[in-house]
């Protein structure tokens, strides 16, 4: 009885822990790292090394499709972030401060349908009702970075207000109470006390839907047309005819990016959060 302990005690428990979120870092973080190192394989074939060389992205350099598409991509990808964040936040700020009106549950689904509805649907729906509007207007608006764009924002938008819904949840409000009660108006509360304290979660928010803008197939290859072609796209239709490292040297270009962003961003919540836990800090000594 006493070695069935032993072996199944906290020793084991923590080693199998750590064991566990080892595999599970490699099961995400491993087909990255295998495509960066073959991005600089000299072989055109992917799967024989044929030793180191930076050709590829020299080549990548001058491949305007490639470019063309990733700054389409990235344009999209931003704008799509920041009105995704803008609407998201309204959405989630009634559904959180006005817990009774007309047509709640209603708003409240169908803000957060597009998180479980395939995104084949999204993009087959979108394009009838493109098709649609398309008759009603006479041929407006037309397939291209407009229709991405919108597309995209359906999607940012869910996932926004998921992100920002639950940091308003945790919010004590008795500071905009106090605030109101001080004199505040509704938008002096919300922009001086309520945005400032939501701020991670809309900087997490941006992220997210940047990140799934960024990298979009589906809803981008109904939406797309003539002359708009997303760099998703443009590695996609790549591939389909085999891999090449060409799309392993895009693909480490973008990841570079991604974590140095990331990384950056991350370093400034954290310092903005130790700013502001300091300053409360220092708010209530002065109280006492």
């Amino acid at each position: 009885m006493s070695s069935n302990r032993t072996w199944f005690g906290p020793r084991f428990a923590s080693g199998f822990g750590r064991a566990w979120l080892a595999v599970g870092f490699m099961f995400l973080y491993l087909p990255m790292l295998t495509l960066v190192v073959y991005s600089f394989n000299k072989s055109a074939l992917p799967s024989i090394w044929g030793g180191f060389t930076l050709d590829w992205y020299v080549k990548l350099a001058g491949d305007t499709e490639i470019i063309n598409g990733l700054w389409l991509s990235i344009k999209i990808a931003f704008m799509s972030a920041c009105c995704s964040v803008i609407l998201g936040t309204m959405a989630a700020y009634a559904l959180v401060k006005y817990r009774r009106f007309k047509g709640r549950t209603l708003f409240s689904g169908m803000v957060n349908a597009p998180l479980v509805m395939p995104e084949v649907i999204q993009g087959l729906s979108l394009l009838l009702l493109l098709v649609s509007v398309q008759g009603w207007t006479g041929g407006f608006p037309e397939k291209g970075m407009l229709t991405i764009l919108l597309g995209h924002m359906m999607m940012g938008l869910a996932y926004a207000a998921v992100v920002i819904q639950a940091r308003l949840q945790e919010l004590n409000p008795q500071l905009e109470e106090a605030a109101m009660d001080l004199g505040a108006k509704p938008y002096q509360v919300f922009g001086l006390v309520t945005l400032p304290m939501i701020s991670q979660s809309l900087v997490s928010a941006w992220l997210l839907t940047f990140s799934l803008s960024l990298d979009d197939v589906v809803v981008s290859a109904f939406l797309n047309g003539p002359g708009a072609t997303t760099m998703p796209i443009v590695i996609f239709s790549r591939a389909r005819l085999g891999l090449s490292p060409s799309i392993n040297a895009v693909a480490t270009v973008i990841i570079v990016v991604v974590a140095v962003c990331v990384t950056v961003a991350s370093i400034l919540v954290a310092r903005a959060e130790r700013r502001r836990a300091a300053e409360i800090s220092a708010a209530q000594r002065d109280d006492s």
